[in-house]
């Protein structure tokens, strides 16, 4: 078996393995990094329904004092035309003012009724806002203590995927590049595998028959063989 062929085949094996670890720990961070976004997002939409629920509040407030100001305007008239009616002369002024004190006390009726209702609905929206005020911050501190807990938890992960980079990184540069570049090709088209074991005439890669002559080039060692299905490079392992 030539023995630089055996050389690089292992630095291959050996490539891979680290790879596929590599690619097992990209998937388990994402996952948990995954969760931890969905964690910020329900905060976030939370923390949007309070910022609607305090601006309905705000409107309440504003049309409360607006009422409340267009109270005081009307009955600033009603106190104005009763001192009136004192000073006119004639029945026909009299009976004007009259009505207008009627209508404005009507008005004024009106509008109390209206700012009545704005008070139990202001009383309402405080009550709702402070109560959805108190569960975001409880929810806050809850998805800050997951985070945390997330974060604590890839630690190890994200520490073991920078080492194996660096091992990645220091067998890659043993490999020639033309064959680098081709065990990446492969590796890509095969969800991370660019060797694969043949055992009894099965690649173990993608688990279909290898030609026997094939199997036989395999074995000897002599030239790098791929895969006819997967085109994953075989090696073979004496049983």
């Amino acid at each position: 078996m030539n023995q630089t062929l055996k050389k690089e085949i292992d630095t291959l094996v050996q490539l891979q393995k680290i790879e596929l670890e590599m690619n097992q720990l990209r998937q388990a961070v994402e996952k948990v990094e995954n969760e931890k976004k969905d964690l910020a997002v329900r905060l976030t939409a939370f923390e949007s329904a309070l910022d609607a629920e305090k601006q309905a509040l705000e409107q309440i407030q504003q049309q409360c004092t607006d009422l409340e100001k267009e109270i005081q305007v009307v009955n600033d008239r009603i106190i104005k035309s009763n001192e009136t009616l004192r000073m006119v002369k004639t029945n026909k002024e009299y009976q004007v003012l009259l009505r207008e004190v009627d209508d404005n006390k009507k008005r004024k009726n009106s509008l109390e009724d209206h700012v009545l209702t704005l008070y139990e609905q202001r009383e309402a929206a405080e009550v709702q806002v402070n109560e959805s005020q108190a569960q975001f911050l409880q929810l806050k501190e809850q998805v800050q203590a997951e985070q945390a807990k997330i974060d604590e938890q890839t630690l190890g992960d994200k520490e073991r995927l920078s080492e194996l980079e660096e091992q990645q990184q220091s067998i890659g540069k043993s490999l020639d590049p033309v064959l680098l570049t081709r065990f990446r090709r492969i590796a890509k088209m095969n969800q991370g595998q660019a060797v694969a074991r043949v055992s009894n005439e099965t690649c173990m890669g993608c688990f279909m028959n290898v030609p026997p002559q094939l199997c036989i080039e395999v074995q000897r060692g002599n030239q790098m063989i791929s895969c006819p299905q997967c085109s994953r490079i075989l090696y073979h392992i004496d049983e």
